[in-house]
């Protein structure tokens, strides 16, 4: 409607009213077009008005002809229309219920008080005050909350955005589209002000289904095509889409009742309940309230103590404090991370068919600290989109960047790894575009969105900024993918800065007997002069992490982990020539030697082999341990292939490995030595191979890991298992490290000479490796005790450390490319079929980012800029989410076009400005929010109020929901006493059905069943995999993680009451909730009513006492008959059962303990 237009009737409308006067002042003063007629216009008008085609009953309230038959002068009561407006009678009472225009008790007092009064009509209205009337008896209809969502729904698919699908070049989504003429159609869609000339609802309301619209679909309903109507009549005013236009903070609004807002946020509420003729519900009982707001808060529900406390306490902030108590406490930071998890997709292992292990709980846990440090939502958005980037990034900045490496991980074996890469992509641009803006983009990934201007182009210029991690399009099965970054716990870290420190001092006490040792060693080092250089009492070499050494010097025998193994020769007799230390093997490319099994070696192993070789072609393998599989080659070996070093790893020969080899040939026909060492990474990049201790530059060959190594296979010598060519020439001296070797080791390994003979060369001309093997010789065998014990204590606190720091875990996280990878408008999506490159960007429905420079960062920052009109109404709608089961957007996923209208607008504007002027405070949110009387309502509802209003969007109660599934699994252990207070921590498993992962899940995978406390620790903590979540879980609709979600499903279900009946997590809560009251109670009436109190925090009601009792005594009665039914009841579990009480008490109380635990009540937050 115009302003103007509005204005003008207002006016009328307050010229009528002007005259009024109190019902104090006497009822003989109130007329009926003075007093009543204003009250009837906005409410009764509409449907017994002038507008005859829209008449109900044939009733006219604008006349005086319906006081003879409605109304009884003098006596309201006899008054048919008093009698229908006072009406409890939900069915009965007019206006409808269903239209949502009910009087309020103060304008049916002032119609009681006129009756009462006698009911005097007062002065004719002329023609303007009756079309003012007439004006606003018609329904105000407000495009943007009703005829977008029509058109949305119904047009938008054709005549929407999407400009590549468009039908007839029709556009309904901008107010350009209605305004021109359209040609062929037949004239301009609409017409403001005559709905039956306008094409628009000439098309909608066509008889002939050729002509009619929306074509192939359901007409529109009558109440549809009566919205647009108005719509058009009224002016066909055009507005934007509300979620697009930046927030305002409104004006608090006056309310009828001053004293019930307890803040703001009621004050909006209650103006609603105003309008809607409805009062808001009483407070809730204090046990309910605390139960509700400590459930609300910690996931977990009050102590005794805690509810006695609460109740005892008369003081006017009582409530107050328990609110500033739960949100200091540690579990609040894990109620709220459990709703952030679903929206981040987080789980324990990569998702598809493989489905493999990750290790992401460090972010988990960043992400439990961040709430309960109530870290502001701008940085708490910044650093999980781009901590990694922020200047200096510390530890946990770089952690918190985990939020988008959290979706799944493609290891499987043929997959093409571009197409994952975009995969990962998309991923993040509908993850993090419905997580923080609350925007379907993806459905922008194929073409322009069809209800929503969001074009395609614009999905992929955000993804650009998603799209240069380093990362491969490939995962790896079993532990995490690249990148990621070894991220210690704080406990962690301090005991690795005590490891740093030890280190520090022995390297320190070491370096202060320098001179020492070197003085020694100069008199040790001219002792040796003249030894014979077969003397073995004077040669050394590296045995620190020596798994396998080979010496071939006349015996083809070898050590394995310091055991000597017996080798065979196969394809003939063994040939030994002059090696390069003693003899050495020689093989003409059919003999090889089998070294039986030796020690295992995986992708994540660190590890270095090493030889001296003397090939006679350029084509043979060295050693391995592989052989044939069904794919090629299996298994990891080092080769000369081409005259080339080539270290392979593989799990199948094109696909699912890692390999690299050097640039340049080795010659023929002479010694050289060979190691290639590998840091465990399962890179090309991890690998390093050296001949006669040079480092050599190497190409990548192969960078797919995916599975885990094959062990099945024999360590050979000159062959491989495969028809892969065999050794042709020497072999001598093959050893195996568990570790990567320094360029130092390796340089002594390649060295020949014994020490005798080293020491023989004067200082001066010694090579650097030729000086190292000599000093380590020193060191290591012939340095006096002192020296050698300060050496030795010194490597073994290295060693210590390496391997402690081996051991912490691990986090996926962000990481940039140094050179940006080019990003694509896909055709239809598809990754092989690119258009034009895009550059990073955000849609032009938003603000612009005004940074000169757009990447990760900066997108970050544009995100949090009070200018975006999304973030913080998408938060704090979700916020409410928690505590209302619906947000004020019930589409809590969709703020667009396709979205719900919210249901109080204003509310939704001054919440999220406030969360902004607040610094972003999430505790503050939440405060304000649960210390609100709207939240602090009984949740009780009246037959009329459920009717009026079942999802409870007017907000006239509290709302009475089912607990989301980890927390009944939490209730139930906390109030049974064997909840592990324990915060983050890796992932654990509580019991799960046995045997349930060796049917679905990859070979080789086992249900990581805890024990001890872990089996009791918060689901927040329970190990997830995407393809088998808990199912304990998923019965009561808990999200599987394979995809983000900000809202779930609540169902009712017999396989969720045959859960909590039979899993032997409840019946060992139950059992433990008897143990606990016959260990501090008195009585049977006193147990069975601490029994309850344990669950509802309220008093039994005496009914209820009564079949609790008679329940206790029948099972009572049952178990004393049969002893054995009653041990194998009480014995579920594993936690101890105190075995000092009656068995058949124990099992009657634990019986009670499961009906309770099985109450509508108990696993309902009232």
């Amino acid at each position: 409607m115009k302003s103007g237009k509005l204005l003008k009737i207002v006016s009328v409308l307050a010229s009528l009213a002007a005259a009024s006067t109190s019902l104090g002042q006497g009822n003989e003063s109130l007329t009926y077009t003075k007093d009543i007629l204003p009250i009837l216009s906005t409410t009764c008008l509409d449907c017994h008005g002038p507008d005859d085609t829209r008449r109900m009953l044939n009733l006219r309230f604008d006349t005086q002809d319906f006081l003879s038959s409605h109304i009884a002068p003098g006596d309201p009561d006899s008054s048919l229309l008093y009698q229908r407006i006072s009406e409890d009678d939900p069915i009965r009472v007019m206006p409808p219920t269903s239209s949502g225009r009910k009087l309020t008790p103060e304008q049916i007092e002032k119609v009681r008080a006129w009756i009462a009064g006698g009911a005097a009509w007062g002065t004719n209205l002329d023609d303007v005050q009756q079309a003012a009337l007439l004006q606003a008896a018609e329904r105000q209809v407000v495009f943007t909350r009703e005829v977008r969502p029509i058109l949305s729904r119904n047009c938008f698919q054709c005549h929407g955005p999407d400009d590549q699908n468009r039908q007839m070049g029709l556009r309904l989504d901008i107010p350009e589209g209605f305004a021109g003429d359209r040609g062929t159609l037949g004239g301009p869609v609409v017409l403001p002000g005559n709905a039956e000339d306008s094409l628009l609802f000439q098309r909608i309301t066509a008889e002939a289904e050729s002509f009619r619209m929306p074509r192939g679909r359901d007409a529109l309903t009558p109440d549809e095509i009566e919205t647009i109507r108005l719509w058009i009549k009224q002016g066909a005013d055009w507005e934007s889409h509300w979620a697009y236009i930046p927030p305002v903070k409104p004006e608090v609004p006056a309310v009828s009742d001053a004293d019930w807002p307890a803040n703001p946020v009621d004050n909006f509420v209650l103006a609603r309940l105003d309008k809607e003729g409805l009062s808001p519900s009483a407070q809730a009982d204090k046990a309910t309230l605390i139960r509700r707001v400590t459930l609300d808060l910690t996931g977990i529900p009050p102590t005794l103590e805690e509810v006695d406390a609460f109740l005892a306490d008369d003081s006017e902030n009582a409530y107050e404090k328990v609110v500033d108590r739960l949100l200091q406490s540690p579990r609040y930071g894990e109620r709220m991370a459990l709703e952030w998890l679903d929206a981040a997709r987080y789980a324990d292992t990569n998702g598809y068919q493989s489905d493999g292990e990750r290790t992401m709980w460090r972010w988990r846990d960043w992400v439990i600290n961040a709430y309960n440090n109530n870290m502001p939502f701008d940085q708490f958005t910044v650093e999980q989109l781009a901590g990694d980037m922020l200047p200096n990034a510390t530890l946990d900045q770089r952690i918190a960047s985990g939020f988008n490496r959290n979706h799944s991980l493609n290891a499987e074996g043929g997959i093409v790894p571009e197409e994952f890469l975009i995969e990962y992509a998309v991923d993040r641009v509908a993850t993090t575009s419905t997580v923080w803006l609350g925007l379907t983009f993806g459905c922008a990934r194929c073409h322009d969105h069809k209800f929503d201007p969001l074009q395609q182009k614009e999905f992929y210029e955000l993804s650009a900024f998603f799209n240069n991690i380093d990362e491969r399009g490939k995962g790896f099965k079993y532990v995490n993918s690249p990148p990621f970054i070894t991220a210690p716990t704080p406990s962690q870290e301090a005991e690795l800065a005590v490891l740093d420190e030890k280190v520090s001092a022995a390297r320190l006490a070491f370096a202060e007997l320098e001179a020492t040792i070197a003085s020694k060693q100069a008199e040790w080092e001219t002792s040796l002069v003249g030894s014979s250089d077969n003397d073995a009492a004077v040669d050394w070499n590296l045995k620190d992490g020596l798994l396998v050494h080979h010496a071939l010097d006349g015996d083809i025998s070898g050590v394995h982990l310091s055991q000597t193994v017996e080798a065979t020769l196969e394809n003939g007799l063994p040939h030994f020539v002059d090696g390069r230390i003693g003899a050495a093997a020689s093989f003409d490319g059919t003999r090889f030697i089998n070294a039986g099994m030796s020690p295992n070696l995986d992708y994540e192993s660190e590890f270095s082999l090493s030889a001296w070789i003397y090939p006679t072609a350029d084509n043979g393998v060295i050693f391995s341990r592989a052989s044939e599989g069904d794919e090629g080659e299996v298994g990891w070996g080092i080769y000369l292939e081409d005259g080339k070093i080539r270290l392979n790893l593989s799990t199948r020969v094109l696909d699912d490995g890692v390999a690299a080899a050097t640039k340049a040939p080795i010659q023929l026909e002479r010694w050289q030595h060979v190691t290639a060492t590998y840091d465990g990474s399962k890179t090309p990049g991890g690998m390093r191979v050296y001949i006669d201790g040079q480092a050599q530059e190497l190409e990548g060959v192969l960078d797919l890991v995916g599975n885990r190594l094959p062990q099945r296979y024999p360590l050979r010598i000159g062959a491989s298992g495969s028809s892969k060519p065999k050794f042709q020439g020497n072999i001598d001296d093959v050893r195996i490290y568990d570790r990567v070797l320094t360029t130092e080791e390796v340089a002594v390994v390649a060295t020949a000479q014994t020490v005798s003979a080293i020491a023989s060369i004067p200082a001066e001309s010694r090579s650097k490796a030729e000086s190292d093997k000599l000093r380590l010789s020193f060191l290591n065998q012939y340095a006096p005790a002192d020296i050698r014990a300060a050496y030795t204590q010194m490597m073994e606190l290295e060693q210590d450390r390496d391997e402690f720091w081996d051991s912490l875990p691990t986090v996926m996280v962000m990481e940039e490319m140094s050179t940006r990878r080019k990003t694509y408008r896909l055709n239809r999506g598809v990754y092989d079929s690119p258009a034009e490159e895009v550059f990073p960007g955000t849609p032009s429905i938003l603000p612009p980012i005004t940074d000169a420079e757009k990447n990760r960062l900066t997108f970050a920052k544009w995100l949090v800029a009070p200018s975006n009109p999304l973030m913080s109404r998408v938060t704090v709608n979700r916020f409410w989410q928690m505590y209302f089961g619906t947000g004020l957007v019930k589409t809590a996923d969709n703020f667009g076009s396709q979205g719900e209208f919210p249901s109080h607008p204003e509310l939704l504007d001054w919440l999220a400005t406030t969360f902004i002027e607040s610094g972003w405070d999430v505790k503050a949110m939440q405060r304000l929010i649960v210390t609100s009387a709207t939240y602090q309502q009984s949740s009780t509802v009246s037959p009329e109020l459920l009717e009026r209003d079942p999802e409870n969007r007017l907000l006239a109660r509290a709302t009475r929901m089912r607990m989301p599934a980890q927390q009944i699994r939490d209730q139930a252990l906390a109030i049974s006493g064997l909840l592990t207070e324990k915060i983050g921590g890796p992932s654990v498993g509580p019991y799960q059905p046995e045997g349930l992962w060796d049917d679905i899940v990859e070979a080789g995978q086992v249900y990581p069943l805890s024990s001890g406390e872990d089996l009791y620790r918060r689901s927040l903590y329970t190990f997830w995999k995407r393809t088998l979540p808990p199912p304990a879980m998923i019965t009561f609709d808990s999200s599987t993680r394979e995809t983000h979600i900000v809202s779930t499903t609540r169902t009712n279900t017999p396989l969720q009451a045959l859960n909590l009946m039979n899993d032997v997590t409840y019946t060992e809560a139950a059992r433990a909730m008897a143990q606990r009251v016959m260990q501090q109670g008195t009585s049977v009436e006193g147990n069975l009513h601490t029994l309850y109190r344990l669950a509802m925090a309220h008093e039994p009601a005496t009914q209820v006492q009564s079949v609790l009792t008679d329940a206790f005594t029948s099972h009572l009665e049952e178990y004393r008959a049969d002893r054995s039914a009653a041990l194998a009841l009480v014995n579920a579990g594993e936690s101890p059962r105190d075995e000092t009480l009656d068995i058949a008490e124990l099992a009657a109380y634990q019986m009670v303990a499961s009906l309770i635990l099985n109450l509508d009540g108990t696993i309902t937050r009232d």
